[in-house]
């Protein structure tokens, strides 16, 4: 990639990032990296046939770490005029200074950027995108959805996009960079029927430019809104307890997200707080079962080339059949561990420190089919929907509202079911794990993942049947 673009867009020279870490590492630190940021930002928001609400605006800085031992100097600038930017520096170095000597754990190591091509790359910029046009996409998505389903009440469409270029530099004199590309789209629509309302919610989100607008993405968002509406319109609260559960393949991916993928972060895992801290190399779930953490897919919401370290994006194998093998580091538990870094330091912007975070969380597909996994439970719930998850990292425990399932009978997938939730811990669910089928979906929602700051992720799983969870009915 040409450094040349990225110094002239920040208006700094090679020399003066040599100054900056310079004076980043003045009070003693031991390493210090500088990330900056120019990112554009427009979105679109159709409501009734009318646009109600519309922004475009250009968030643009430096953020300054510095590290000694395992303490933490981070400070930022709005701008990039020298003065300003060494301010920030000599800050972050007074904040990292410590009165005792601290293990330098080797964050600085290098990662020499890897030989291959860009995983998003864009054939119309949505720079080059006119407002009128995204309009012209939302009415038609809302026209479609209305013509698709009699009983559609009402549709909020909205379009959003950003452009990110982005350049770092650490005292490892690694100077990176990447122009990072985010296309979304969402429908979320309300149903009417015989006085009640029903809600139902489509999206999809890409590295990708416009390209990614096609007549096809949108009738696949208008079919995946109204399938199923009689079913939500007919669905029972059942009786609750604990039974088989079977997780229908992609979106069902968020509880693999959230019960296990953030117990897997190494930042909780170096700090004694997570479940599975201590266990590596240790079985945690049936042999043949591989979860993975991937910043390779092309396009993909979660992909990355770089991550916000400069470190090269890369798949990790977090569970390999059965076996804990790896947590997910960013440069700090890289070093603690004494292992390299998985391409996991990932930040919101330069406002924010990175930390250890996910990208694109799957399960890979096992050998049983959908069909033969239903047909194993006698009594059950079958699930392929969920929100509001909320996560105990310390001890694994979970809840997860369920949107749309069925009951299982005998067998067969029987009455839809609503207003349910599903209970249980994160190791004992994965122990737990008697069947995955050959299905494997990535799910390409526009999934945001929160710890302390938000970051786009994605997540997948193929169906899994789970032989007991608690579920919370009737």
């Amino acid at each position: 990639m040409d450094t040349s673009f990225f110094l002239d867009r920040f208006r700094v020279t090679v020399p003066q990032l040599g100054q900056l870490v310079a004076e980043a590492l003045s009070q003693g630190g031991d390493y210090a990296d500088l990330y900056f940021e120019h990112t554009t930002y427009s979105d679109l928001l159709l409501k009734d046939n009318e646009v109600s609400s519309g922004g475009f605006h250009i968030d643009y800085g430096v953020g300054i770490r510095v590290l000694k031992g395992d303490r933490t100097g981070y400070a930022y600038s709005e701008n990039t005029e020298m003065p300003d930017m060494l301010h920030a520096a000599r800050t972050a170095s007074q904040i990292a200074r410590a009165n005792t000597a601290l293990k330098n754990c080797g964050y600085g190591k290098g990662y020499p950027a890897a030989v291959r091509p860009d995983l998003y790359p864009e054939s119309c910029r949505w720079m080059d995108s006119r407002s009128s046009d995204s309009i012209q996409v939302l009415k038609k998505l809302e026209a479609m959805i209305y013509a698709r389903e009699k009983r559609t009440a009402k549709v909020i469409a909205r379009l959003s996009w950003s452009e990110s270029e982005i350049m770092m530099y650490n005292s490892g004199g690694e100077l990176t960079c990447d122009s990072r590309p985010m296309g979304s789209i969402v429908a979320s629509v309300i149903f009417s029927e015989n006085g009640k309302n029903e809600n139902k919610t489509s999206s999809r989100s890409f590295r990708s430019g416009q390209e990614m607008i096609t007549d096809e993405l949108l009738m696949e968002m208008t079919e995946e809104v109204v399938s199923g509406i009689d079913e939500r319109f007919q669905a029972i609260r059942p009786k609750g307890g604990r039974m088989p559960v079977v997780m229908g393949a992609g979106a069902s991916g968020i509880l693999l997200h959230e019960a296990m993928g953030h117990s897997f972060e190494a930042d909780f895992n170096r700090k004694g707080q997570s479940v599975f801290s201590g266990m590596m190399g240790k079985r945690i779930c049936a042999p043949g079962i591989n979860i993975v953490d991937d910043g390779t897919l092309g396009h993909n919401r979660g992909a990355c080339n770089l991550d916000d370290e400069g470190v090269p994006g890369q798949k990790t194998y977090m569970v390999r059949d059965g076996i804990l093998t790896s947590y997910l580091h960013d440069r700090i538990s890289a070093g603690w561990y004494g292992v390299p870094s998985t391409g996991n330091g990932r930040r919101e912007s330069f406002r924010f420190n990175p930390i250890p975070r996910m990208r694109a969380t799957y399960m890979e597909s096992g050998a049983a089919d959908r069909e033969s996994l239903i047909a194993s439970v006698k009594r059950g719930i079958y699930v392929d929907e969920f929100s509001n998850g909320q996560v105990k990292i310390g001890e694994g425990d979970f809840t997860f509202y369920v949107k749309s399932g069925f009951l299982i009978e005998n067998g067969r997938l029987t009455a839809p079911v609503k207003d349910i939730n599903i209970i249980g811990n994160g190791p004992q669910a994965l122990a737990d794990i008697t069947g995955v089928g050959n299905d494997l979906k990535i799910d390409n929602g526009r999934w945001t993942c929160g710890k302390d700051q938000s970051v786009p992720v994605s997540c997948g799983i193929p169906t899994v049947l789970v032989r007991s969870l608690t579920v919370g009915g009737e």
